[in-house]
């Protein structure tokens, strides 16, 4: 959809500027998705990445972060900086969509859009080094790693110097959001998506004869109670005013009927928005895990890895890209309060380092298993050329 505002500023860049590539975009999108790589294993896609940046004149530097590359692109005098990040890494998921581009490495996916993030920033990076119609820095960030959880690949690219390196006075990133109309856009200024740790619980027992359970200390009841209790966390200690999640996603314990484990596992997710409500399901998880395991004669041990911060975009910058989007695809279609997610992201940890913001922009229904992480997820292409035109028109207002 083209504003009065598009029309009046045939000089910014529009969608219908990069519609015509897009068969080009989804072919360099398809490409990344049927050779998927998981965390820090990204060599072909960086070097697919690096290939297309160098041909279209970027100064590539490879190896940040481990598999991550910065591309760089000056232009004119202008001394303000921008840079725009995209992930590239996969999932271990085993594809289940029956397309022609499906992945062909058994057991891992792009299952959560990584491909259509690179292949929109690479529509931008094309356009923008043809166009020039900026004048300043730019500096494209692809990173590895964004799945992982903790030991990131952001938080590796920063403590590998990332803005030291190439300075940035702004960074923005853009994730798609199965349920929102495609080519909507969505953000929010301040916590805009939550912190998430992971907590990993050991409980030993002593194992025995399934027919003499007095013989023995069952940490699969341990655990089991261990489970339910978890439940009462945030019901019954925070603040109903606040937001946070505890999810227990893992539980096991033993392999044969007649045997009573020795041990059982527990893996608990869990997701916050303050400092202090962090700090307090810290520490009710704690006492929680290890009195209830005590209370059945077991003894627990627990793994406790704070993982990505809570994601705050700066006001400034989300203003910005609620009006480029504004002026791209009309503001009826831009929501700039979006709700606070409690999923997480580690392009938290570059917003720590430098002002700026993500944004989220509609990847169509969700229903039928096309929600993210799913095994028949796949990335919208009509977004490919939206999302280009986007990081195209923000550059060129941010560089003006």
């Amino acid at each position: 959809m083209m504003t009065t505002t598009t029309r009046l500023l045939p000089e910014l860049t529009r969608i219908d500027d990069l519609a015509p590539r897009q068969d080009e975009l989804a072919g360099w999108r398809r490409h990344i998705h049927q050779h998927p790589e998981l965390a820090f294993a990204e060599h072909g896609t960086a070097d697919f990445v690096a290939g297309k940046l160098q041909a279209f004149g970027y100064e590539v530097t490879r190896g940040i972060g481990q598999t991550g590359l910065v591309a760089q692109l000056r232009v004119g005098q202008g001394s303000k900086r921008l840079g725009l990040r995209a992930d590239m890494d996969a999932l271990p998921i085993h594809e289940e969509t029956g397309l022609p581009y499906a992945s062909r490495v058994p057991g891992c996916m792009h299952a959560c859009g990584h491909d259509g993030h690179t292949a929109m920033l690479l529509g931008a990076a094309q356009h923008l080094a043809a166009t020039r119609r900026f004048s300043g820095t730019l500096n494209l960030i692809f990173q590895p790693a964004e799945e992982r959880g903790f030991d990131s690949g952001a938080k590796a690219m920063v403590a590998d110097g990332l803005f030291e390196r190439f300075p940035c006075d702004m960074v923005f990133a853009m994730h798609n959001h199965p349920g929102a109309p495609q080519g909507h856009f969505l953000m929010r200024p301040g916590a805009f998506l939550a912190a998430g740790d992971r907590v990993f619980i050991t409980i030993t027992g002593v194992g025995g004869h399934a027919a003499r359970p007095h013989l023995a200390v069952d940490p699969l009841v341990a655990a089991a109670a261990t489970v339910m209790a978890l439940q009462t966390v945030v019901s019954r200690n925070v603040d109903p005013n606040e937001s946070a999640v505890v999810t227990v996603g893992r539980l096991r314990s033993g392999d044969a009927l007649n045997v009573i484990p020795a041990e059982a596992e527990i893996g608990v997710s869990v997701r916050s928005f303050s400092a202090a409500v962090r700090a307090l399901l810290r520490e009710r998880i704690t006492a929680l895990v290890h009195a209830t395991a005590e209370g059945y004669g077991a003894r627990a041990e627990i793994r406790y890895i704070e993982g990505y911060p809570v994601l705050e975009n700066d006001a400034s910058a989300t203003a910005l890209a609620a009006k480029v989007a504004g002026e791209l695809v009309g503001t009826d279609r831009v929501e700039p309060q979006f709700q606070r997610m409690m999923g997480s992201e580690d392009f938290a940890y570059m917003l720590q380092a430098c002002p700026g913001a993500l944004v989220r922009i509609g990847n169509g229904p969700s229903e039928g298993g096309r929600g993210l992480h799913n095994p028949r997820y796949d990335f919208h292409d009509g977004n490919l050329p939206v999302g280009a035109a986007f990081w195209s028109r923000l550059t060129e207002r941010f560089l003006a």
